[in-house]
């Protein structure tokens, strides 16, 4: 490098600022701030007249060294320009770090040959050519890095030409923009390599038990009440081995019971449950619990027609493309035939279709229901949420009806157990979410909806025309009413009810079925990509993927991503934060988020979960329903992560069981408070009764006496 000393006297590029000058978008000394003139005191004539003299002989020093005096943040600074040399020459025009002079205030106070000798100090040769040597250095090394990843450093070196700022602010700046664009291009080829990792037209491939088979589909198509699950179970129950998929724990519960009672070897296994069955010969299972690792003679995938659910849509998917059965039963709506033919057509399955009728019809009623005393033993009442549920169970309670509540929040024990209490006649009447819509069998006459708008997370509006044909469809149980009926419970809801059942559910696509990743997939992307981050490498599948023809689409990850952006900032392995991320509990409920966060950084610390349980700490709280509640989901939880990771979570069986007494617990509260209620309504009505007799008698008494 040739020494800035030596070129000392050579013309550089004077750019010399007076001191007098103001700084770009700043009044000059002389000018208030508010934009009026200022009159200088005597003290600042002074000075400006010493200034003036001398002006000339700093900027004559300031120009050997090609730099000038500037004002920045309030100081008095030198800015340097000049070009620093390397492989190739990087014109800059920076501060150094030495470079700032002093507050303005300051600067003003200094007489000139204070001033100058402050920027004699602060510049000079053996200065600039350390500055030359530290700009030269760092543009080598921006340039290294620039071309490793096939950058060009020119776009970001340029930043050292914006002046007024130091040199370690605009190393930073080089640093950051540089740093930016390493991580587009990383992106860009970890984009491209993730498309090839993982290629979703091929999806079938992946399951190479199920693509090696002959399989065959029988589709059995029809509304509610049609006897579809009873056609695919009897076949079921006769075949050698077999499985049935559920939607809901429920349904897994129910159908494994049905086959127990046929004398068939079954095993129930559930994400939260296992009654495992030595010998079984089959399997009644949830639908994500698939094990496609066993082959069979049959198989059942009930509600087909969730294929097109955003959420959970993907475990239908995955179980029409992976189920290893020689048959296969697929059972849903009618809407689903055009889905079911095209997943047939693209897996080279042949197919058979069977659509029934309702056995019993569904009539929609005159008018509306109109008030709680108009509500009858047999009736269904539909709410939208676990609040109005309970509103409108403690309401009815009231008239004197025996009440039964079922709602999503519910464990599915609970729910059973609700529903039988409706079966048993033990409650007279049903308040329920759109929870009844699905897995539960009762004598239901009469659905009343109390609304026909749900809140969907973001709005609430008019219900789907599906789902309002498959709460309706509960009402009429075969063999036990004629026929069912439907009702809004006011005149309003009664006219939209009415609109909705008359609108024809439509069908559902015949492409866009819903993937989600596998860990194996996550760990073939991770090989191609080298990403370590849960987040991204569930970024780059639902973003970047093969998507070819669009038959198969990822499923919605945005709740599971925003879980494993904190998960990665914990010492797990992949496997391990892929668990954890799925893990089936609500984030919004503290209770639950604060468990999941503390089972994870034990895990996180090789520290084993032991289970803690006080059932009477939700009897403490300021909403006993609520924490029993929320209590059964943790426990369902610890249980499910037991299942998956035993040595970190021992007492999955206790947790099993203290989830089932739990449940318990909730469905007596429940019975409790709609007894309470029905009990008061009735004091209420006994005690109205004899007041009224006691009225009648007492005036009849008074009658007497002034007859006499």
């Amino acid at each position: 490098m040739v020494s800035f000393a030596a070129c000392l006297g050579q013309s550089g590029r004077p750019a010399v600022l007076l001191l007098k000058a103001p700084l770009q978008n700043e009044p000059p000394h002389d000018q208030a701030r508010d934009g009026t003139s200022a009159v200088d005191s005597p003290q600042d004539q002074s000075h400006d007249r010493e200034l003036a003299a001398t002006s000339d002989d700093i900027a004559a020093y300031l120009a050997r060294f090609n730099a000038r005096l500037i004002h920045a943040n309030e100081s008095v600074a030198i800015e340097v320009a000049g070009d620093a040399d390397g492989k190739s020459p990087v014109a800059f025009r920076l501060v150094p770090e030495r470079g700032v002079l002093a507050r303005i205030a300051k600067w003003r106070k200094l007489d000139a040959m204070q001033r100058l000798t402050l920027v004699q100090e602060r510049l000079n040769a053996d200065m600039l050519d350390a500055l030359h040597e530290e700009i030269a250095g760092f543009a080598a090394d921006i340039q290294r890095r620039a071309h490793a990843v096939g950058l060009d450093a020119g776009r970001f070196l340029g930043a050292l030409q914006s002046g007024r700022e130091l040199v370690s602010r605009r190393f930073r700046v080089v640093e950051d923009r540089l740093a930016e664009a390493i991580y587009q291009k990383q992106q860009e080829t970890h984009a491209e390599a993730a498309m090839h990792s993982v290629r979703l037209a091929r999806y079938p491939e992946s399951f190479e038990l199920a693509e090696g088979m002959r399989r065959r589909f029988i589709a059995i198509l029809g509304p509610t009440n049609s006897g579809k699950t009873h056609q695919a179970m009897e076949a079921l129950a006769l075949a050698r081995t077999g499985v049935y998929l559920a939607p809901l724990r429920l349904l897994a519960l129910e159908n494994y019971e049905r086959l127990v009672e046929r004398g068939v070897a079954v095993s129930l296994v559930t994400g939260e449950e296992r009654r495992v069955t030595e010998g079984a010969t089959h399997v009644a299972s949830t639908i994500e619990m698939l094990d496609t690792s066993r082959q069979m003679d049959v198989g059942v995938i009930d509600e087909i027609q969730m294929l097109e659910d955003l959420d959970r849509g993907a475990g239908w998917t995955a179980a029409v493309c992976g189920v290893p059965a020689k048959t296969v039963y697929l059972l849903g709506s009618l809407s689903a035939r055009p889905a079911v033919e095209a997943l047939a057509q693209r897996l080279a399955c042949p197919l058979e279709i069977i659509t029934l009728q309702r056995k019993s019809p569904l009539e929609m009623e005159a008018q509306s229901v109109g008030g709680l005393g108009q509500l009858k033993r047999g009736d269904a009442v539909i709410a939208f949420s676990r609040r109005d549920v309970l509103d409108w169970a403690a309401n009815i309670s009231k008239t004197g009806l025996k009440v039964a509540t079922i709602y999503g929040n519910l464990s599915p024990e609970v729910r059973r157990a609700q529903a039988q209490r409706f079966r048993d006649g033990e409650a007279d009447v049903v308040v329920a979410t759109d929870a009844i819509g699905m897995g539960l069998n009762m004598p239901i006459r009469r659905v009343v909806f109390t609304t026909a708008k749900k809140y969907d997370g973001i709005s609430e509006d008019l219900l789907p025309a599906w789902l309002t044909h498959q709460i309706a469809g509960r009402a009429g149980r075969y063999g036990i009413h004629e026929a069912g009926h439907i009702a809004g419970f006011d005149d309003s809801t009664h006219r939209q009810i009415a609109r909705l059942m008359k609108t024809g559910v439509p069908d559902l696509p015949k492409r866009g079925f819903f993937v989600t990743p596998s860990l194996q997939q996550l760990e073939n992307i991770s090989r191609a990509t080298d990403e370590k981050s849960l987040a991204r490498l569930l970024e780059l599948f639902a973003r970047n993927i093969d998507l070819s023809d669009d038959f198969f689409l990822p499923g919605d990850l945005t709740e599971q991503i925003e879980r494993a952006y904190w998960l990665d900032s914990l010492r797990l392995s992949l496997a391990q934060r892929f668990t954890f991320s799925l893990v089936p509990v609500s984030s919004r409920v503290a209770m639950l988020n604060d468990a999941w966060q503390g089972w994870a950084r034990n895990v996180a610390n090789g520290k084993s979960c032991w289970l803690s349980a006080d059932l009477e700490s939700f009897e403490r709280a300021k909403y006993p329903l609520q924490a029993a509640e929320d209590a059964c989901k943790k426990y369902s939880a610890y249980a499910w992560l037991g299942y998956r990771m035993p040595d970190f979570f021992p007492d999955a069986e206790s947790a099993v069981a203290i989830a089932r007494e739990t449940s318990e617990r909730v469905d007596r509260m429940l019975a409790v408070q709609n007894q309470s209620q029905s009990r008061a309504a009735t004091r209420d009505d006994s005690l109205g009764k004899r007041r009224g007799g006691e009225q009648q008698r007492g005036g009849y008494m008074r009658q007497r006496r002034g007859g006499r």
